[in-house]
């Protein structure tokens, strides 16, 4: 890069060669004209070769002068053209803002809520990223991170967001069936969650211990996910332990039933972490106040 002249030249240069003298280019630039002619003096030396003809009147483009016209030209231009894309991109990064959130809690809480968001911030797209390992991190990027747990994060600002309890739930029909027989709730077609991902998501194994209840839970489908785990009590397969921010609205709406007088607390909830950057974003900012409106409306 030691062969490139200075940029100050060859922004003289370009300003000279685009409109033809270098008076006019002085008054563009608001400096003298001998001021540009020492600039054009200090280029032609460094270059090794004369860029202007200064026998005719105004003086004129040498082949020399044509040649690196041109690729000044657009050279600098290119560098504009760069700039200002970097500039809308650093525009369009305050505007939008990625989440980081379980698949679960995607799939169930936050995208069927989204399109309220979107319609008192239309300017405000939302990314959002489920990772597989099931523990949202402020990762590059990643400005806000929904996370279950007990709020002992440090890596920004955390916010609770809502308590989190657990029951069983089912099919309605397939609930209304056990009941009636009288079937025991450890007796129960179980759906189990297992992962090497999700030992922070409490189990059938857990759930029965905390209430006391004898009885095996090893039996029963078993799925790496809750997505799927949710499709399969969905489809009236057996129960699976519920959470607020993954059957909470389907049993809202009916299409999931509780089993009575089942539910826990294990002193857990759904909190959200800012990330430090994230604080000045006006679309972060938003973000949050929307989702703790969502919170309270339950």
């Amino acid at each position: 890069m030691d062969r490139l002249p200075p940029l100050r030249l060859l922004a003289t240069f370009e300003a000279v060669a685009r409109l033809g003298s270098m008076r006019a280019a002085a008054a563009w630039l608001n400096v003298t004209q001998a001021a540009v002619t020492q600039t054009l003096k200090a280029l032609e030396d460094h270059v090794g070769a004369s860029l202007l003809d200064r026998t005719t009147r105004p003086a004129r483009l040498t082949d020399a002068g044509q040649m690196l016209a041109q690729a000044t030209c657009e050279g600098l231009g290119l560098i504009a053209t760069v700039i200002d894309d970097i500039r809308a991109v650093g525009k369009a990064d305050a505007r939008q803002l990625t989440v980081g959130c379980t698949l679960g809690m995607a799939t169930y809480w936050l995208m069927p809520r989204l399109p309220e968001f979107y319609a008192l911030h239309p300017d405000f797209p939302v990314n959002v990223q489920a990772p597989p390992t099931d523990l949202p991190t402020l990762s590059s990027g990643i400005d806000l991170a929904l996370r279950y747990g007990t709020g002992k994060w440090n890596d920004g600002r955390t916010v609770r967001l809502f308590d989190e309890r657990i029951g069983p739930v089912g099919h309605p029909a397939l609930v209304g069936r056990l009941l009636a027989a009288g079937t025991l709730l450890e007796r129960a077609p179980l759906i189990h969650v297992r992962s090497t991902h999700n030992p922070h998501w409490a189990s059938w194994e857990d759930y029965l211990g905390h209430r006391g209840l004898t009885g095996s839970a090893g039996g029963g489908q078993t799925f790496d996910n809750y997505v799927h785990a949710v499709q399969s009590a969905l489809d009236g397969r057996g129960l699976v332990l519920g959470w607020r921010s993954i059957t909470g609205d389907l049993v809202a709406q009916g299409a999931l039933a509780p089993w009575p007088d089942a539910v826990i607390d294990l002193d857990t909830a759904y909190f959200v972490t800012l990330s430090p950057r994230a604080l000045s974003k006006p679309a972060a900012v938003a973000f949050l106040d929307w989702l703790l409106e969502q919170a309270r409306k339950g």
